[in-house]
């Protein structure tokens, strides 16, 4: 399962005159019998939306007054996530005539007092944004978003953004939905709202969202992709300059090249910029050769093998990224280990739709041509690292979509790829690549391999290198 959570607005996207109909909450019922969980984000104050929502327990957490208050249906436990509002700011706004509603952290009024609102901001020093929400205006506490909200929400659950739809329908849902990874505009949704989501709903509100919750239970949106790339794993530049990209989901590239080509390399920089846009991932290392790699956590080191169930652990929060070194493992036993690894790896990503990626170096001693391989080996968004093409299991290189050769004899990894399926060879690249370059050849397009430059990220964090006692002790 790619997409585990749903967060969604409440006004004009699941309610509409303060009202979610029977027929929406049976819908969000349904959803939440799959195993996701279900966020509801809102600008409305808590003692308002129970008020007009008693069916609330639907969702496992609700993010309300526009990300300033955390409240958990089950429990009633109300957290507040921003400071509350200034004395001087609600004494003001009363004295000059403004209506106002006062919560834990937000100072809500309409339109069209934005304009005394903002006067009064300003004349006190504050740097209190104003957000605008369909004829709503909310004073909210520095930092303060339904994105900021949603950020806490996800990690109580252990969730990632990577994995989460939003919908929503006015201006204060373009952060909501631009933290998702699938975005929804209901039908009635403002016009920038629906130019900046990934999909528009053909009917309005709570009708909408149940056409969402139709294609996630029947294809977990595989049927309904979004209709452009927000997020992109950027390769690097082309001979004319033009960025060269692959999606973020859904592809299987093999690294291919001779020893000290360079392919460590491209993966790290690969890999790099996948942690940066918030995905997870996990590299298994044949040779250690990213025992140094600092945004990752590591297990095992080149004397003493890697415990599986650490990982596993250890891959549970989302933002751990993971290297599992391999090098005191016999390379006759890393096979074995690889399958039940990735066993192992399969049923999370079902559960959790995490790692989102998996790199696995020299590949061709885990995933050999001998034998047969089962289908759960074969992972889609996984980049596999070889200097023997043909020595991979040939189901995988059936599934490869992109083979990137690296060195001055990338034209040989491109022939013996090819000629271990059998495939037809791809045309003749112009140049071989250089140093920081690699050939990339999208192999169902049927054009010439384009030599590209890579780009170059800036490591996301520190280096945490940690054993897994104090990993789990201090996590």
């Amino acid at each position: 399962m790619r997409f585990t959570a749903v967060a969604l607005d409440f006004d004009g996207t699941i309610a509409h005159d303060s009202r979610c109909p029977p027929h929406v909450v049976d819908g969000l019922e349904r959803l939440k019998a799959t195993g996701r969980k279900l966020m509801l984000v809102t600008g409305r104050e808590l003692d308002d939306l129970l008020r007009v929502f008693p069916q609330i327990g639907v969702f496992d957490l609700c993010v309300v007054e526009n990300g300033a208050l955390l409240y958990v249906p089950s429990t009633g436990e109300r957290r507040e996530l921003g400071e509350p509002p200034p004395q001087a700011l609600v004494d003001t706004l009363r004295a000059r005539g403004v209506p106002i509603s006062v919560g834990r952290s937000i100072v809500a009024t309409v339109e069209p007092h934005e304009t005394v609102v903002l006067q009064t901001i300003r004349s006190l020093g504050l740097e209190h944004p104003v957000i605008f929400n369909k004829g709503a205006v909310m004073i909210l506490p520095p930092g303060i978003n339904k994105a900021s909200g949603l950020r806490i929400a996800l990690a109580e659950l252990g969730l990632s953004a990577r994995n989460l739809v939003a919908a929503g329908d006015a201006e204060n849902d373009h952060a909501l939905l631009d933290a998702a990874e699938y975005s929804v505009a209901v039908a009635n949704a403002i016009p920038s709202l629906k130019a900046a989501a990934d999909r528009v709903t053909s009917e309005p509100r709570g009708d909408g969202i149940l056409e969402v919750i139709a294609d996630l239970i029947e294809s977990d949106l595989e049927k309904a992709p979004a209709v452009r790339q927000r997020r992109k794993l950027l390769v690097g530049k082309d001979a004319t300059g033009q960025e060269v990209a692959l999606p973020t989901h859904g592809v299987s590239l093999l690294v291919a090249g001779a020893a000290k080509s360079g392919k460590s390399w491209l993966t790290k920089q690969l890999l790099l910029r996948l942690c940066a846009c918030g995905y997870q991932f996990c590299v298994l290392d044949g040779r250690g050769e990213y025992l140094d790699f600092e945004p990752a956590v590591i297990f095992g080191t080149r004397d003493h093998a890697p415990d599986t169930i650490e990982i596993l652990s250890a891959l549970e929060k989302p933002g751990t990224q993971a290297v599992v070194c391999l090098a005191a493992v016999p390379v006759r036993k890393r096979s074995a280990f690889f399958e039940e690894f990735s066993l192992a790896v399969h049923a999370l990503r079902e559960k959790s739709g995490r790692p989102h990626w998996l790199v696995v170096d020299e590949a061709h001693e885990l995933v050999p041509k001998r034998g047969s391989t089962k289908e759960e080996l074969i992972a889609g968004n996984a980049i596999y690292v070889t200097a023997d093409p043909g020595a991979l299991a040939n189901q995988l290189l059936a599934a490869v979509d992109v083979v990137a050769a690296c060195g001055p004899q990338a034209r040989r990894a491109f022939e013996a790829y090819a000629d271990a399926l059998p495939a037809t060879r791809p045309p003749e690249a112009l140049h071989a690549p250089a140093e920081g370059e690699t050939l990339l050849w999208r192999r169902r397009g049927g054009v010439a391999p384009a030599l590209v430059t890579i780009a170059r990220p800036t490591p996301a964090r520190a280096p945490l290198h940690a054993d897994v006692g104090k990993l789990l002790r201090h996590g």
